[in-house]
């Protein structure tokens, strides 16, 4: 793989876009982006896969690997990781039924007790409290419908796009050179090297990225782990990397991977507090991985400021869900390098940067 030189080449224009100009485009990439997502989301996840594994692909290469095999390897690699995780998950919801009856028993035991305080305590008789729950369960019976559709179709949507990201990215690997040559017809000829250095370094950036996220799960893991062992529940390092790695599903899997640890220890103490415990601390890493880990691990290794991850992170949430919050962090690094040798752009490239100078050599 060819190395960028040191000095980058930058995109000879003066022109100066206006606010208004760049307010226009803001609002033109986000309605193509909330409207096209259906085909962007799997697209960007397999451009994404595609930069990861090309300097595996082209390793192997290098080695006298036929092409197409080398990305048949890679691909089924990055698939059977992802198959790993998927049987994490169902492994953590299958011991969690396993533990279904004590729990279920113990439930009943709570509501109980909880109806016979609210008995004594505030004299709301157990009619009442039976009306109040069967008023709820009706409530929430008309909406059965339309939750379970809005289910159905996330369902159908996910698996959408975990069947085509594979094939994408393989088809990314494979016409990368058509690609690549496409991408350097649209520009003059006296800029090819500068498109060339961005295709470079973006990959870079990405791998960067991989190694951020490496970072973030280590430290979600760490401190779940902590915070287990002060609450006194079983296994804390087990059920804290366990809850660390399915993070990478976002919400969901934090919660599944809640699941256990809270049946576990509102069996072994016999006490509500210790779940609330559990869910407590699950809920603290969360946000301390949402606001404060995560921008700090990614953005400092893309060399973008933690101010602008947030907006981003917030801003991809709003366009593209849970995808647009892993999935924005990369295209910002992006633009970034775009703006870095854009004279017309220089604006957009301090705002986006993370302050620090580069040292210059005379």
């Amino acid at each position: 793989m060819l190395q960028s030189s040191k000095t980058p080449v930058p995109f000879q224009s003066n022109r100066r876009f206006s606010v208004l100009e760049i307010l226009q485009f803001i609002v033109l990439a986000s309605l193509i982006l909330y409207f096209g997502k259906t085909l962007f989301i799997p697209l960007s996840f397999s451009l994404l896969v595609g930069f990861i594994l090309y300097p595996i692909c082209k390793w192997m290469e290098t080695k006298g690997i036929n092409k197409g095999i080398a990305i048949v390897i890679s691909i089924l690699g990055v698939t059977l990781l992802a198959g790993a995780i998927i049987y994490l998950l169902f492994s953590q919801f299958s011991e969690f039924l396993q533990e279904w009856q004590s729990l279920s028993a113990k439930l009943t035991e709570t509501t109980k007790q909880l109806s016979i305080f609210l008995y004594e305590r505030f004299g709301v008789s157990i009619e009442k409290q039976t009306e109040f729950i069967n008023n709820t369960i009706n409530n929430s019976g008309s909406q059965a419908f339309s939750i379970i559709r809005d289910t159905a179709y996330s369902v159908s949507e996910s698996l959408f796009f975990l069947s085509m990201i594979p094939v994408f990215s393989a088809l990314i690997l494979f016409h990368r050179q058509m690609l690549s040559n496409a991408l350097y017809e649209l520009f003059p000829p006296e800029r090819k090297k500068t498109i060339h250095e961005i295709l470079i370094e973006t990959i870079h950036a990405y791998y960067n990225f991989i190694k951020g996220m490496l970072v973030v799960y280590l430290i979600v893991g760490l401190l779940n782990s902590i915070g287990l062992l002060i609450i006194g529940v079983p296994h804390p390092f087990l059920f804290g990397f366990i809850a660390s790695i399915l993070t990478f599903i976002p919400y969901v899997g934090i919660m599944i991977s809640s699941l256990l640890p809270i049946a576990v220890s509102w069996i072994t103490y016999n006490s509500i507090w210790y779940p609330l415990a559990v869910v407590a601390v699950f809920s603290i890493v969360q946000a301390l991985e949402a606001y404060i880990i995560f921008p700090f691990a990614v953005g400092s290794r893309l060399k973008i400021n933690t101010l602008v991850i947030i907006i981003v992170v917030i801003v991809g949430g709003i366009i593209w869900g849970a995808a647009g919050m892993i999935l924005f962090i990369p295209f910002i690094s992006i633009i970034k390098l775009i703006a870095d040798r854009t004279p017309s752009l220089k604006t957009l490239s301090v705002l986006l940067g993370d302050g620090e100078k580069k040292k210059t050599t005379k």
